[in-house]
């Protein structure tokens, strides 16, 4: 996998398991792997993978209190997946808009040619 940190953020988001994982630290708080696992109908070695995924990609952190080690999610690596998706975005509608202008041109030329 590669290691630049925007395609080791999207490589994250791409399992649900991660998504959800997220999903529930941004909306409820910190939460330890136990309180993260309760959901899923999966293993807590499984769990810990997806969360060493997670944090590889600076997602989320895990933080040491006594025993526990929490885990937050770290919202920076998601505001440039999401500035990049924005500025590619603005390429895209540009693209579609041209093309759509000339699908219009040639079937009014086809119109007026009949």
């Amino acid at each position: 996998m590669p290691d630049d940190p925007l395609s080791l953020t999207f490589a994250a988001l791409a399992d649900p398991t991660r998504r959800a994982i997220l999903e529930r630290l941004a909306t409820e708080g910190e939460a330890t792997v136990n309180e993260l696992a309760e959901p899923f109908d999966i293993s807590l070695q499984a769990i810990s993978k997806h969360l060493k995924v997670l944090e590889r990609a600076g997602l989320i952190t895990r933080g040491r209190d006594a025993q526990f080690r929490p885990c937050r999610i770290e919202t920076e690596p998601l505001n440039t997946a999401t500035e990049w998706i924005e500025a590619h975005r603005q390429t895209w509608s540009d693209r579609f808009d041209r093309l759509a202008a000339h699908l219009e041109r040639m079937q009014k030329q086809q119109e007026d040619s009949e």
